[in-house]
């Protein structure tokens, strides 16, 4: 017996649907890695197409199974090919990709030089069309910062804090993550780490009190280098520092076109 296809049924209400997918996929995937080739991580995907306004639903199905398909090639490079896929595959003028995953680096501590892996929130944007194409990079980077007003007003000592800092690039010319990673940290009072021993607390702690940042400070600086580099056409920055004496956070954003 034929099954119905309750899907590509028409629909008389003539309302286009911008994107319909699927949201919250978790799915192993391979990122590029700078110094391993490849590692292998666990992302959050969402997929989406626009519907147009003849069809009552899409094929939710198609999405998984060209996900299964891309499964050990699913990096920045691969993106346009996937979403190609997604458009034919689903009838659709432009399709869309978020992939959020877990990034890991090796990262040695500044004086006993101990070594242990640091996560690094990372997502990949993409959208395509018959005439266009737009890939994103995020990555969200853990930061510490002392307040320069503190330093300047205390008799002993300054308060500090960590933050985070969201850097989204578009770019002419492929990028590592770990390249964005480094510009982030390189513009801190000093990077987090992930394991610490007692001269490296010494050394994190008088190197962020010598290099005293406020939240605008990490983004213009951030921002500065961004202008600077060949091959971003566009970004966005925001920092959030999680302050240790409020009750509030304190917060900056940069966007800037090239």
């Amino acid at each position: 017996m034929e099954l119905k296809d309750v899907q590509s049924l028409p629909d008389y209400r003539r309302i286009e649907i911008d994107k319909v997918g699927i949201k919250g996929i978790r799915y192993p995937i391979s990122v590029l890695d700078r110094s391993q080739g490849l590692q292998h991580t666990v992302a959050s995907i969402n997929m989406y197409v626009d519907l147009p306004h003849h069809f009552k639903g899409t094929h939710m199905s198609r999405f998984v199974e060209i996900l299964n398909e891309y499964r050990r090639e699913i990096h920045i490079k691969k993106i346009p090919c996937l979403l190609d896929t997604m458009r034919k595959r689903l009838c659709a003028k432009v399709a869309h990709i978020e992939i959020d995953f877990p990034f890991f680096l090796s990262k040695k501590a500044p004086v006993s030089g101990e070594e242990a892996l640091m996560e690094y929130g990372c997502k990949i944007y993409g959208a395509k069309g018959e005439n266009f194409k737009d890939l994103l990079l995020e990555v969200r980077v853990p930061v510490m910062t002392v307040c320069p007003c503190s330093r300047e007003i205390s008799d002993k000592g300054a308060h500090n804090q960590r933050g985070l800092v969201r850097v989204q690039v578009r770019f002419s010319r492929f990028i590592w993550l770990e390249e964005l990673i480094e510009l982030v940290e390189g513009c801190a009072s000093c990077p987090v780490y992930p394991l610490l021993k007692r001269p490296d607390e010494k050394y994190v702690t008088e190197k962020a009190y010598d290099n005293p940042m406020f939240v605008e400070d990490v983004v213009r600086e951030v921002s500065r280098h961004l202008l600077a580099h060949p091959k971003i056409t566009w970004f966005a920055v925001e920092a959030e520092n999680f302050e240790s004496i409020h009750a509030h956070n304190a917060y900056a954003f940069v966007s800037r076109k090239k």
